[in-house]
């Protein structure tokens, strides 16, 4: 199930499209589940030392991805500056964490991964507030 179900049932009107508030919301949760699960896939990699940033960049990524969704998934009366900021936020931890885990993807399947859904994420965050 997508956030648009939730969205198309809410008896308030989104204070974005709900298109691209379902996007982002969606790609917000892919992009937290992807840099958790990343984390943990570093910390089982023989050579864990040299990801210490990798894991770092994941868990504050989907910390604040996590975050952003739950204050986007509030449709009723949002508070428009702080979800402006989340989103910011969002995408700076998306572009910091896409880099490093794009430096370690010709070894590791699971940060090449990670990568791809935090560009992903940062672009549904930019059109999400360019909307």
């Amino acid at each position: 199930m997508t956030s648009s179900s939730m969205i198309a049932t809410h008896p308030a009107t989104p204070a974005w499209d709900p298109g691209r508030l379902s996007a982002a919301i969606d790609a917000l949760g892919a992009c937290a589940q992807a840099c958790t699960t990343c984390a943990d896939a570093c910390l089982s990699e023989d050579m864990v030392a040299d990801l210490r940033r990798c894991i770092r960049t994941d868990l504050d990524c989907a910390d604040i991805c996590a975050a952003t969704a739950s204050v986007l998934s509030r449709v009723g009366e949002s508070d428009l500056a702080t979800a402006q900021a989340l989103l910011e936020a969002c995408i700076t931890a998306c572009e910091a964490c896409g880099d490093e885990c794009a430096s370690h993807a010709e070894m590791h399947e699971h940060c090449k991964v990670c990568a791809e859904a935090c560009r992903t994420c940062a672009q549904a965050c930019r059109e999400l507030l360019a909307a």
